[in-house]
Order: structure tokens, then sequence, then C-alpha cells
């Protein structure tokens, strides 16, 4: 057997009985691609009950417990790609994008295809830093797929080793926009949530608010304004866990508005109302200050416009 670098672990809970295999585990691990995991499966990595199985078509039943092991990475070139981005900023050592929803920022799990890097790839010629691999150039935090917005590439690994610190030394300050369903009393239109977030025991794909064996999380909201039914709020938020913004907004009650993973389907959303809006910080490279704003796209202008907030506060001018 090869050398595994992750071994994933799941209950059947009853919405899942009588799914297929392959497809239950494309669910649960959402930067999978399914041909990857029928691959992995057809090679023997799965387990239900602790026992192999190589049917990738196998149907599941609610209390099994299903294993996935996923195998070192293979010795993969990931190839640049001409994808369009949306380049806010660049000088010598990063490169601020405006990410658009839909992108994975990097490859994993089979996907390595039409990622950011894939782009980062080609616009930047190989003048990316290498701090986190071949797989993860440039890469110094990330953002869902279904989440728009700022994210900032190093260029090179000195860049690269000071704003990871700054991410680490919360100086790095992080503004995101989102629409989030219900409305919210008056004396809770501003509040600190600090808690701890760690996989949900029950569902791997999902993050969760936990007592333990979990890593700290803190987001500062403010209700910008509400209207029937929904609400547009900003979180400034001082840590980067996974699905931190989403999680927390659930936590209040008031899931982002398309997020079927925390909330509920929605007709009006095809994907999270959430955009990193704004990035500040003062750069230790060159001791300047700077701000970026990321343009919305027009989905969120869109629906946002729809519901009849005030969004034209947010449009940013090219």
């Amino acid at each position: 057997m090869e050398n595994i670098k992750e071994i994933f672990e799941f209950e059947v809970d009853e919405n899942f009985e009588g799914f297929r295999l392959d497809k239950y585990l494309a669910e649960q691990i959402e930067e999978a691609t399914r041909s990857y995991i029928e691959k992995l499966i057809n090679e023997g990595f799965a387990k239900i009950n602790s026992k192999v199985i190589t049917k990738s078509g196998k149907k599941i039943k609610t209390k099994e417990r299903i294993e996935l092991s996923i195998p070192e990475d293979e010795d993969i070139d990931i190839e640049p790609e001409n994808i369009e981005l949306d380049v806010v900023y660049e000088n010598e050592d990063f490169i601020v994008i405006n990410k658009k929803y839909g992108m994975v920022v990097h490859p994993a799990y089979g996907n390595h295809n039409g990622t950011l890097v894939n782009a980062l790839l080609y616009y930047a010629k190989n003048n990316l830093s290498s701090l986190n691999g071949h797989m993860r150039p440039g890469i110094i935090h990330r953002l869902d797929k279904d989440t728009s917005g700022l994210i900032i590439v190093a260029k090179n690994n000195i860049a690269h080793a000071k704003l990871a610190s700054m991410f680490i030394d919360k100086t790095i300050h992080k503004t995101y926009l989102c629409i989030v369903k219900g409305n919210f009393s008056e004396e809770n239109l501003t509040g600190r949530i600090e808690n701890l977030i760690g996989r949900d025991s029950k569902n791997r794909k999902k993050m969760a608010i936990v007592e333990k064996n979990g890593k700290i999380a803190i987001s500062n909201y403010k209700v910008v304004e509400q209207v029937q039914g929904y609400s547009l709020v900003e979180v400034a938020i001082e840590t980067g866990r996974t699905h931190q913004i989403r999680v927390h907004m659930k936590s209040l009650n008031h899931p982002i508005l398309g997020d079927s993973v925390y909330g509920s389907a929605d007709k009006n959303a095809k994907r999270q109302m959430l955009h990193a809006y704004k990035l500040d910080f003062l750069n230790p490279l060159d001791n300047k200050n700077y701000s970026f704003k990321g343009k919305l796209f027009d989905d969120f202008i869109e629906i946002a416009e729809k519901l009849k907030f005030n969004i034209q506060r947010y449009v940013v001018e090219n």
C-alpha cells in the first residue's frame, strides 16, 4: 500500500441511506472530484465497517462506518492555464486577486485543472513563492470555492514568509460582506463571536463549533442594513478558520443566503452570498499602508438589488 497522507472517516446518517459509495464520498469531501474518488475506491483505498470495498456503486446503509485513505500526492505537474483573472494590484512582492466564485484556489484530490493556481502559473510565468510546494505556489491563504473576493498571493519566498506571519499575528485585516437570512434584534446589530471550530463529528464536509479539539475562531460582525427577511452584514475576522463566517452566522441562526451546507437552498441564490470585500495592512517589506476593495460580482449585486438593499455603497469603480 502506498504512503497515506490523510484518512477521512464518516458514519452514515439516515439522510444518505441507499446512496452510492462514490456519490456519498463526493458529497462529504468537497475538494475531491468524483472521478478521483472512484479511482481510489477501485484501487482499494475505501472501507466500509473495516472491510475493503472496490465497487464505487455499492449502496451504503445508515450507521455504517466509512473510511477513505488519501495516498501521498502523485508527482503531478500543474499546468499553467489562460484563465482570466481580476488583478486588483501587483508589485514585486505580491499580487492581489479578486477571485470569482466557483473557482477552487489550489489543486487537490484529483482536481488539477481550472484552479486559481493554474491561472496564476500562466499569469505570473512561474514567478511565485515556493514555500507551500509545487501544488500551492504563492498561496498564503484561501477562500472557499463559492466565496468570491480578495486573496493575496506571494511572488517570492521572503514576501510569503512575511505575509504569512502577518496573518498569524492578525495584522492583515480582512472584512467580508454577506447577505444572511432573517433580521437581527436591536441589541444584536453588532457582536463578537469567539469559540472553537473543528470538524463536525457527523459530517466531515462540515465544520462546527466544538468544546474541544478545535481551533480558536473570532469574528466581529456589524449589521449594515435590514430588509424583510434578510440582512446585509459586514464581518471582520481575526482568524481564518475553514468555513468560519459560515459557521458563525449559522450559530446566530442567520445562515448565509445560498449556503446549502450550513443553511438551506434558496431560489434567490445559486451560491453562498459571501464576498471577501476588503484587505488592509501595513506592509513591513516597504513600510507602506495598503487598502484594497474587491469588486462585487454581478450575481451578488443582482440579488442584493432584488432584495432592495442599498448595495451601491459597496460597488467599486473600475
